[in-house]
């Protein structure tokens, strides 16, 4: 745990593989998970439409497990963010969604 979810546009301005490998590692820069505990996946959309002025978009959706503080989640998202700052134009949609996944409910093989 934790699983991220980066959802993007088809034209990004990095190969997706050097996204999710940069993303996966500010993930584990944040200090809050195990490195061989986060697992990260890319998902990309033909078809979106952005406002005015914005050439694509990225967005990360981190799942964590329950129990994490507001400040520890709001880490997590400023890690993820900076990142994407680093490697993507300023008319790029950016956007990072921490959410809890409750123990009781989630379940894996």
């Amino acid at each position: 745990m934790p699983h991220i979810i980066i959802e993007h546009s088809e034209d990004l301005p990095v190969l997706p593989q050097v996204l999710v490998e940069k993303v996966h590692q500010a993930t584990f820069s944040s200090g809050l998970f195990d490195l061989p505990a986060i697992k990260t996946r890319a998902v990309a959309y033909q078809h979106y439409k952005l406002g005015e002025g914005k050439d694509g978009f990225i967005h990360i959706c981190a799942y964590i497990m329950a129990g994490r503080t507001t400040q520890q989640k709001q880490l997590l998202s400023q890690h993820l963010l900076e990142c994407l700052r680093t490697y993507c134009r300023r008319s790029y949609c950016l956007s990072v969604d921490v959410r809890e996944l409750n123990p009781e409910i989630y379940l894996k093989s």
